[in-house]
């Protein structure tokens, strides 16, 4: 991008730019006071006068809005699914969360209140078929946006997601920084894990889908998930396949997710 663009988008405190079909937002947002970058890919038959699903797309730890596509062919998959694809930038550590940490960024404020009707203002999207997902952090983050704004999202995902947060290896850096220092005392690792908040989404007949690799540090977390899940005979489609929590499994699971969502999609 040229230099005196981006400049004038940080002026003007908002920005659209296209490169190869891609749009780059860059918002200047007072939740997270600071600007948030987020890669939009349209379908190549995109069309004003129809309405398209979209797929929020959350990366995980340490990473940034070009992640997604690093890991998967997301112009193709926006033009086979027909889906708007929205990759925001999670500022590497936000954990797509509130924090309750005031100097802390409030991502869930963005996300909700500036994203969304930014991305709802900017494209035709069909508002009833609203899906996210994400891995690892990314995963945490589906699902913490899902559980809490269960009638805005058609459905949400995670992938290789950190489902309890206890069992993070960032529970004593990073989420700590943002809830609290950890300890065996401090309830809010326990109120914000959503395996712990599924009853909140209880007969709303919502269903969803997750995964994780059986090497995964995670694995326990999640099938902690799925048997909350199936104690209170929520639907979900859980798939456990050989692999890791690496960037190389992400490739593979995310296709399952885009899938799912499609199903949705065109039944709803």
């Amino acid at each position: 991008m040229n230099k005196l663009k981006y400049i004038l988008i940080l002026i003007f405190g908002l920005g659209v730019f296209s490169v190869n079909g891609q749009d780059l937002l860059v918002l200047r947002s007072s939740a997270l006071k600071t600007t948030d970058s987020v890669l939009v890919y349209k379908p190549v038959s995109y069309d004003v006068k129809v309405n398209y699903p979209v797929v929020y797309l959350l990366h995980g730890h340490s990473a940034n809005y070009k992640t997604w596509s690093r890991l998967a062919a997301l112009q193709s998959m926006a033009d086979n699914y027909k889906f708007i694809v929205v990759c925001p930038d999670g500022l590497k550590r936000s954990w797509y969360m509130n924090s309750t940490n005031p100097d802390s960024a409030q991502y869930e404020d963005f996300f909700m209140k500036e994203l969304m009707p930014k991305i709802n203002n900017t494209y035709k999207t069909d508002q009833a078929k609203v899906f996210v997902t994400g891995a690892s952090m990314g995963g945490f983050g589906a699902m913490n946006l899902f559980l809490n704004h269960p009638d805005v999202f058609l459905s949400a995902g995670s992938t290789s997601g950190v489902l309890n947060l206890r069992h993070s290896g960032f529970k004593k850096t990073t989420i700590a920084y943002l809830l609290g220092a950890y300890s065996e005392e401090n309830k809010a690792f326990d109120v914000y894990s959503p395996v712990n908040r599924l009853e909140s989404v209880k007969g709303l007949k919502k269903t969803l889908i997750f995964d994780c690799g059986t090497e995964d540090y995670l694995y326990k977390a999640n099938n902690q998930f799925r048997q909350k899940l199936d104690d209170l005979k929520i639907r979900a489609t859980y798939i456990a396949q050989p692999g890791g929590h690496t960037g190389t499994y992400w490739t593979k699971s995310i296709i399952a997710h885009f899938d799912f969502f499609y199903e949705l999609a065109n039944k709803a």
